[in-house]
């Protein structure tokens, strides 16, 4: 059942906001490492990371796992 805004507790109210900041946060760390590595740094296409990072948690985390190429 979906609920309105207005029908979550404040502990429900807290989380959603709370999750919010964080993927906001995870992303524009993301964004910022993407921007800041020359295309030879990251695996694969940046515009691709850059629109990856748009999917929820998923997308920033995978880029930390997998897009950036390790330096030796």
């Amino acid at each position: 059942m979906k609920k309105h805004w207005s029908e979550l507790s404040t502990g429900r109210r807290c989380t959603v906001v709370v999750a919010g900041i964080a993927q906001l946060i995870l992303q524009g760390v993301a964004l910022r490492d993407i921007a800041k590595r020359t295309p030879a740094q990251v695996n694969g296409p940046k515009a691709g990371w850059v629109a990856a990072s748009f999917i929820n948690f998923f997308g920033p985390l995978a880029y930390f796992a997998m897009g950036r190429k390790k330096s030796d």
